[in-house]
């Protein structure tokens, strides 16, 4: 099992970012998937999630109006697009997939990709 983020950058106030999570070795359109972060002292918080066959999403309010989270199965990977970027939303994004079958869940993890926004 792999899931691999990308696209983390060093980027000014109010630029955008498009970050990417390739995933392997699992039946990814089975798997709600999540985007996470974790910020300097901070704890890892939930930034947006997409169900298996992105039909319902969600976000974090700090979020909500500037980021956009998506999927394409055909591809194995989610995507977050992240606009009006602010200092606040400086941390490591994590990708995370999970399953739930009866009493079984099943949850990867990526590595984590820096976003990095200058005042």
């Amino acid at each position: 099992v792999q899931v691999v983020e990308s696209g983390g950058d060093l980027v000014q106030v109010g630029g955008s970012l498009r970050l990417s999570c390739a995933a392997s070795g699992f039946t990814f359109s089975a798997y709600d998937m999540s985007w996470y972060r974790q910020g300097p002292g901070k704890e890892r918080e939930l930034v947006a999630a997409i169900t298996s066959a992105g039909g319902s999403t969600n976000y974090a309010d700090s979020v909500k109006g500037r980021f956009s989270i998506s999927r394409d199965n055909a591809k194995n990977t989610v995507y977050l697009q992240m606009n009006s970027l602010k200092p606040d939303d400086t941390a490591v994004y994590y990708c995370n997939a999970v399953r739930v079958a009866g009493l079984e869940k099943y949850t990867y993890w990526g590595q984590g990709t820096q976003v990095t926004v200058s005042p």
